[in-house]
This record gives structure tokens, C-alpha cells and sequence, in this order.
């Protein structure tokens, strides 16, 4: 049995409301719902929330609420470790546990349903991990990258200078679309963290992702939505048709 787990804050600083604005017309969190019920690989899909707002809003768009986030876990500094950690602990209290889990961003409005079940299905076959991460890959290998110390451009690592990019390792973000894991090895150890556990990296295209922190993220996420709802064909192929 999995179960999605779609964390949703109500107090976001600097987008307010971000994660029941409207993208394009609908509540960003609808996008993320909808993608996981269809994606079928759930026996639950549900949103941790402290806002009943948020709470409405989940429903609405078929979202189970069984209950409100607690307080200590509604802060700034409550990571996604711990949010999972308490929701699978809550569906335990209750009798119900579950092998699986996913916590998909409530505002990856960019996640399709088949990307999901190509990560359930690493884990299917890969029974020696216990996770799926989703990356998305730097432009250029990070390991050269400049900086600004005392308003003067550095490199990080003064030994990069000279380094031809082809000759790097290539390095990559967490695209923050959405994490599996095997929920045994995570409950078995009491971390803030999932970083320890054995995890495969699905590497997703930039048209796939985007992180929203401000509203310049916000209008590009809008602007890949639009794009790959024209050119479908980018999920296959990683290239617009001509």
C-alpha cells in the first residue's frame, strides 16, 4: 500500500498563499492532487495541513484531510522528514500503515502522472533502494562556480579555475517535485532527514520543474505549464517536435 503525502503550510512568507493561489486558474495544490490520483499508484493521497483553508481546498480537489498538521510542525524550520514522519505515525495510531510513501510538493504543478509511476516503478524494480529522488541538472557543473566575497567575483573553489567544464563530474538540484521511500528503513531511524536512505535519482527535463519562491518563479512555472501542455511530446522525447 502507498500513500501520497502533499505537505501544505498556511503560512507561506514570501508568496502568501502560495500553495492555493491561483496558476492559471486553478489552486496550484489542485494540479498536484489531481496528477497523483491519476498517477493510480496510491491507496491514499491526502495533504498535511494547519490551514483549514488549505484544508477546503484539498478537499475540493479530492484530497483526504483526516487531520490538521500539529503546531509543532507548522513552523518555518519543520522539514519535510518530519511532516512525513508524523502523518505516517498518525495513520499508524489509526490502524493503517502503508509500505510506501510520497510526498509530492504542493506546488509542483509542473508533476504528471506518468513520472510518478516511472518512480514507483524504480522502486518496484530496485527492491535494494529504499527511495526515488527527483533531480533536475545544473547548466553547468556547480563544482565551477563563481561567487561574490566583499563585491569581487571568486571562484567557490579556487582550484575550478582552470578546469574545463567537459572535464567535470555533472551535478544536479533537488527539483522539489517529489520523494518515494520504503516507509520501514525511514520510520526505523529518527531523523530530519531523508538523506540517509538509499535513494535513485529520476533526473527530470528544466521544462519539468521549477522551484516557486517568488513571483518570478511563479510566472516561469506558468510559462512551462503552458508549454508542455503544447508540446506533450517533451515527456518522451526531451525535445519539441518540428
Amino acid at each position: 500500500m502507498s500513500i501520497a503525502i502533499i505537505p501544505a503550510r498556511g503560512g507561506s512568507k514570501r508568496l502568501p498563499g502560495k500553495n492555493i493561489r491561483l496558476f492559471r486558474g486553478k489552486p496550484i495544490i489542485g494540479y498536484v492532487i489531481e496528477a497523483a490520483l491519476a498517477s493510480g499508484c496510491f491507496t491514499e493521497v491526502m495533504v498535511s495541513t494547519d490551514s483549514e483553508e488549505i484544508a477546503a481546498v484539498a478537499r475540493q480537489h479530492g484530497a483526504q484531510v483526516p487531520f490538521l498538521r500539529s503546531a509543532d510542525n507548522a513552523n518555518d524550520h519543520a522539514g519535510v522528514a518530519v511532516v512525513i514522519r508524523e502523518v505516517l505515525q498518525a495513520y499508524a495510531a489509526a490502524g493503517r500503515h502503508f509500505s510506501r510513501a510520497c510526498c509530492l510538493y504542493a506546488t509542483a504543478a509542473l508533476v504528471r502522472p506518468a513520472r510518478i509511476q516511472e518512480a514507483s516503478r524504480m522502486l518496484d524494480t530496485h527492491p535494494e533502494v529504499e527511495g526515488v529522488i527527483t533531480l533536475v541538472r545544473t547548466p553547468q557543473p556547480a563544482t565551477r562556480a563563481l561567487v561574490v566575497r566583499d563585491g569581487s567575483v571568486a571562484f567557490q573553489l579556487d582550484q575550478m579555475q582552470f578546469a574545463r567544464s567537459q572535464d567535470l563530474e555533472e551535478t544536479y538540484f533537488d527539483a522539489a517535485q517529489m520523494y518515494w521511500l520504503r516507509t520501514a528503513p525511514f520510520l526505523a531511524r529518527e531523523s530530519q532527514t531523508m538523506a540517509f536512505l538509499r535513494r535513485l535519482p529520476l533526473v527530470l527535463s528544466e521544462f519539468e520543474t521549477q522551484d516557486i519562491n517568488t513571483f518570478e518563479d511563479w510566472q516561469l512555472a506558468e510559462v512551462k505549464h503552458q508549454f508542455l501542455e503544447a508540446h506533450p511530446e517533451i515527456l518522451q522525447t526531451g525535445a519539441v517536435a518540428s
